[in-house]
């Protein structure tokens, strides 16, 4: 029996299990015995027309079947099946920063004792050390994979770092984006990483562009940066920072993370491929949560960011072997990393032979997002207006679709439990005469669980607004808040 391992944003529809073995002698028979056995997986593997839907990308062992036999791959039963969907062999020399630029370069005494560490390797020296400094790196976002960055690029004496982020810091970022403090709570990032950085190294230029990344400035503001550091923590903007790096040849370091996996890679289309050549498509919204929704282990974004900041440092070095054409997967639980090859997809849409996309798109429709996506639909009902039906005694059945762990953090009195990924093959529990309110943590899972339920014929459906916190926040202040 081959072994199938399953991704964490799939696992809900395999029973919550990180491996899964089936018999079958091609990757199409053993797709089609895992789906038998997990009917839901079906649909977030495959599009109506029984075609692998192009977010899904399927590895045996270490080869993506696109580039074997495709679905007609040979199976042994040693071998290992991955499904790796999106989350959000290198070169040995890209030169990045040309030698002319580190001419007027120079080091003052106390800049030769802050990096002499690096001025002893020899890969580095004088001359490396002078690189870094006349680089420039733009970081998109300051958030979990920022902050190891940008706290790393500045003690390497990354000379120029421009950050992109228009957040404040809230205190449930602390527990990861170790560049802001509790005394930063309700400032912007982009003001607290800017006085973090230069409290670590004053020699460093921060530029900030305290804006939201679009299709109409990514251009002008990626143009006089030297590299991309892509800390984004959705899809949209992901695909924003891939077509942009490549309409304008710029190397685009990649990371993203999930509970307790990460991935890496360096996308750039002059080397190798882009992020289009591993996924062409993005997922439908709300299958892959985010880490709001999903949460995530406060240590990884900062395993992940260290690799991508080590990244920008060999590109900007011109040294070793960057993750160009190579994908880099972590399982934090596992304390386990893994290799993938990738190739150049001659059919890619902005970086083959025969580009279809030569201009920056409209990346929100590209991704299939519309309000209804963002939880703002016909059946919301708000807090205080639930609060005052329950108070009136109407009769009201409540959903949590939550995850049991969640559960225990709060929970409304009188709700049952049914997580959103149990939701279809559990409605039976439910009546479609009863009046339903659907909640989760802040609205966006259970407008998913309502937009399912009405497809199997329920019509009495409400989606609580802002989902238990804002309950918390509305209702029942002694409630707690995550």
């Amino acid at each position: 029996m081959a072994t199938i391992s399953i991704p964490t944003p799939l696992r809900q529809y395999a029973h919550e299990q990180q491996e899964v073995s089936v018999d079958g002698a091609t990757i199409d028979e053993v797709l089609g015995a895992l789906t038998s056995q997990f009917p839901e997986l079906k649909r977030h593997l495959y599009t109506e027309q029984g075609r692998l839907r192009n977010f899904v990308n399927i590895y045996l062992n270490d080869e993506d079947v696109r580039y074997l036999q495709k679905g007609s791959t040979a199976v042994a039963e040693t071998d290992t099946i991955s499904i790796i969907p999106a989350i959000a062999g290198g070169q040995e020399k890209v030169e990045i920063v040309s030698p002319e630029r580190t001419e007027g370069q120079s080091l003052d005494n106390e800049e030769v004792l802050r990096y002499s560490r690096h001025l002893l390797l020899p890969e580095v020296g004088m001359a490396g050390q002078k690189k870094l400094k006349a680089a420039s790196v733009l970081l998109v976002g300051a958030g979990g994979l920022g902050s190891p960055m940008a706290l790393y690029l500045a003690a390497a004496g990354v000379g120029r770092i421009g950050i992109v982020d228009f957040d404040v810091v809230d205190s449930t970022n602390l527990q990861r984006q170790i560049i802001h403090s509790t005394a930063s709570v309700g400032q912007p990032k982009l003001q607290s990483a800017k006085e973090r950085i230069l409290s670590l190294n004053p020699y460093v230029q921060v530029d900030g562009y305290e804006e939201p990344l679009s299709s109409a400035n990514a251009l002008e503001i990626f143009k006089n940066y030297d590299v991309i550091a892509d800390g984004t923590d959705n899809f949209p903007t992901r695909y924003l920072v891939n077509d942009a790096c490549v309409l304008l040849g710029k190397p685009n370091v990649y990371g993203s993370i999930f509970r307790f996996e990460g991935q890496a890679s360096v996308f750039y289309a002059q080397e190798g491929p882009c992020y289009r050549c591993l996924y062409p498509e993005p997922p439908p919204p709300g299958l892959v949560p985010s880490c709001a929704e999903g949460g995530v282990l406060g240590v990884l974004p900062g395993i992940i960011g260290l690799i991508q900041a080590t990244e920008v440092v060999k590109l900007l070095l011109g040294i070793g072997q960057p993750l160009i054409g190579r994908l880099l997967l972590y399982d934090a639980l596992r304390m386990g990393f893994r290799e993938l090859k990738l190739r150049k997809d001659p059919a890619c849409p902005i970086c083959g032979p025969n580009p279809t996309v030569t201009a920056l798109i409209d990346y929100e429709q590209f991704c299939g997002i519309t309000p209804a996506d963002e939880g703002v639909t016909s059946v919301d009902i708000t807090a205080p207006q639930l609060h005052e039906r329950l108070e009136r005694g109407d009769d009201l059945y409540l959903l949590d679709v939550r995850e049991p762990h969640e559960w225990e953090i709060a929970h409304l009195e009188g709700a049952h439990l049914i997580p959103v990924g149990q939701v279809i093959e559990r409605a039976s529990e439910l009546s479609t005469a009863a009046e339903i309110v659907v909640y989760c943590k802040g609205g966006t899972r259970s407008a998913r669980a309502v937009a399912s339920l009405q497809q199997l014929g329920f019509r009495k459906l409400h989606n609580l607004k802002g989902g238990i916190n804002a309950w918390a926040e509305q209702v029942d202040p002694t409630l707690p808040k995550y």
